[in-house]
Formats: C-alpha cells, structure tokens, sequence
C-alpha cells in the first residue's frame, strides 16, 4: 500500500478550518438560549407568608420549597406553575388559574381553594385537609385515589368560569 504524501498547504487549510469550526463551537456552547431570557419568575426557597399576590401574572413560575403560609394568591394567574415542597398552609387561592401547574408535596392544609381552576394539574403527595374546594375544577388533574376519596367527601358547587361541577370533575360517584 502507497501512502500520498498531502502537501503543506492542504494541511494548513484543514487545520485553519478545523480551528474555525472549534471557535463556531465554542461560541454556540456559550451561548445562552432564548427561552432563557424569558420572564420566569423565581420564587424558590423564598419566605412568603402572609403576602398579598391577588390578581398577579405568575405564568410559568417557580415556587419551590417556598414559604407562603396564609399568603393571599386570590384571582392570580399560576397557569403551569411549580409549586413543589411549598406551604400553603391556610393561603388563599380562590379563584386562581392553577391549570397544567406542578403541585407535589405542597401543604394546603385550611387553603382557600374557592372556584379555583386545576385542569391538568398534579396534585400528588399533597395535604388538602381542610380545605376549602367549592367551584373548584379538577378536570384532568392528576390526584392519587386516596386525596380523591377524601375531597369528594367535601366537593360540592360549579366552577363559575369553567362552568364544571367539582365533584364531577372529581369523578365522584
């Protein structure tokens, strides 16, 4: 087998376009992405008892693990929240948009949930002892059979913006 020998300036070019290529790469490695500019709100670990977020955007906001004991969150839009690990313990979320929003292992022990919306939410490992679930709509939330058992012992009342019954939505027979 014969070996070409490649000429010094053909060598020269492919490492010029092999340097080119790696500095490309490594300006769209340190690129942020777009989506990461958008206005998320982060609320993580944050203390927010007692506070008064009523009628507020929260579309798309995190609020993990946060504090939010009797904070008033009535009327707020947290469409596709996240609300893992928080405490809402006696918070007031009536009316609130919660639809497609992440609510595992939340404390919601006394809450307000009155005429609230949860369609397609994931309401799993969370307390909802005590509180209050006329109007609200859970149509396609994701709740184990236990909570279910528990809330359509208290469901009762139509949602007034979706127009569905709670303990319809709950699939209670």
């Amino acid at each position: 087998m014969f070996l070409v020998p490649i000429p010094r300036t053909v060598k020269r070019i492919v490492y010029a376009l092999l340097i080119v290529a790696l500095a490309w790469f490594w300006i769209l490695l340190a690129a942020n992405p777009a989506f990461a500019e958008t206005r998320f709100l982060n609320y993580a670990n944050a203390q927010l008892t007692g506070q008064d977020f009523s009628n507020q955007n929260f579309e798309g906001g995190v609020f993990v693990a946060a504090e939010m004991r009797e904070a008033n969150f009535q009327g707020a839009n947290l469409k596709n929240s996240m609300l893992t690990k928080g405490n809402l313990l006696g918070a007031n979320l009536s009316g609130a948009n919660l639809e497609g929003s992440l609510i595992d292992r939340v404390t919601l022990y006394k809450a307000n949930l009155t005429n609230a919306i949860l369609v397609g939410a994931t309401l799993t490992n969370s307390i909802l002892d005590e509180a209050d679930i006329t109007g609200v709509d859970f149509t396609d939330a994701i709740l184990d059979r236990y909570t279910i058992t528990q809330l359509c012992k208290r469901a009762a009342g139509t949602n007034p913006t979706t127009g569905v019954d709670s303990r319809e939505s709950l699939g209670c027979r």
